[in-house]
């Protein structure tokens, strides 16, 4: 073996090991690394945990002068309790249809709409994405009672087109993938329009499969704040069969005043966060390769 080839990875973790915790490095170590990573871990970890293990404690573990991090006589019966106050079922499919359609229209239009901005020379562009920065930074809740009284004016209320309408534009994902699009080598582009292909055909065919992880980054944000969005479907939503989920646990915890249906509470939020964590499951690997290596290969 070249004693000068360049050392393999295994062989250098071993010495950066040795460096990091040497004595002159170690208080830097833990000060600058260790010691965040803990706490961030303990602040945001610790919470998700209690609340997790308490969905499956009976209400004398949760309200007492003891506590203990891990169920002593754990039990399924809050998960029942949540099912027999809220029509789980209902909720739970008025969730995944305005998820699943706002989601989806919205990756569309951020895609084509970031495509126009980058490829297509449309007459006031730096105006039109000037007004997508301004929308970027206007809080949401600013457009709430314009929002209200055209959808109540279009008979949209306790409906679910009604509260995925007003959300179908997403300033932040077309925001992101323009800048993505605008990194993109532009030969690839000069190429398949030598070869006669239209904008479609190179929206599809090119931009959209380098994009891919840039694209799952947009998607997983938009899904989360669909999922997630608990003020305006409270809004305009008063039938509990057209509830979304977070707007059915709201119900839950306004039946559930008694200090002993904490173990209700947790468990209807452990149900709110387990599809997040599948989706984020499905595309992590997207978007650890989008910010490791880059869309373009």
């Amino acid at each position: 073996m070249d004693p000068a080839a360049p050392k393999t990875r295994r062989q250098r973790k071993p010495a950066q090991w040795r460096q990091a915790f040497a004595p002159k490095n170690l208080a830097d170590t833990m000060l600058v690394g260790y010691l965040p990573i803990l706490i961030a871990l303990l602040i945001i970890v610790l919470p998700l945990a209690w609340m997790v293990l308490s969905s499956f404690k009976p209400p004398h573990e949760i309200v007492t002068l003891d506590p203990a991090l891990l169920p002593q006589d754990p039990t399924l019966d809050n998960y029942g309790a949540v099912a027999n106050r809220v029509p789980l079922l209902t909720v739970l499919g008025n969730s995944v249809i305005v998820t699943v359609i706002g989601a989806t229209i919205k990756v569309v239009l951020a895609i084509t709409t970031a495509y126009a901005l980058v490829f297509i020379r449309v007459p006031g562009v730096n105006l039109i994405f000037l007004g997508i920065l301004v929308a970027l930074m206007v809080p949401p809740e600013v457009s709430m009672l314009p929002n209200y009284l055209t959808i109540s004016g279009l008979g949209g209320r306790n409906t679910l087109w009604g509260i995925i309408l007003p959300g179908l534009g997403t300033a932040f994902g077309t925001f992101l993938l323009r800048q993505h699009f605008m990194a993109l080598p532009k030969e690839m582009f000069e190429a398949a329009e030598l070869d006669g292909a239209g904008h479609l055909r190179k929206l599809v065919q090119i931009a959209v499969p380098v994009s891919i992880p840039a694209i799952a980054t947009v998607a997983l944000v938009t899904i989360v704040n669909e999922w997630n969005n608990f003020l305006w479907p409270l809004i305009i939503i008063d039938s509990p069969d057209k509830m979304t989920l977070p707007v059915g646990l709201n119900l839950l915890q306004s039946i559930e005043s008694q200090t002993g249906s904490y173990g209700i509470l947790m468990a209807g939020a452990v149900l709110v966060i387990i599809p997040v964590l599948i989706i984020f499951a499905a595309l992590q690997r997207y978007i650890v390769a989008g910010l490791t290596q880059g869309a373009v290969k």
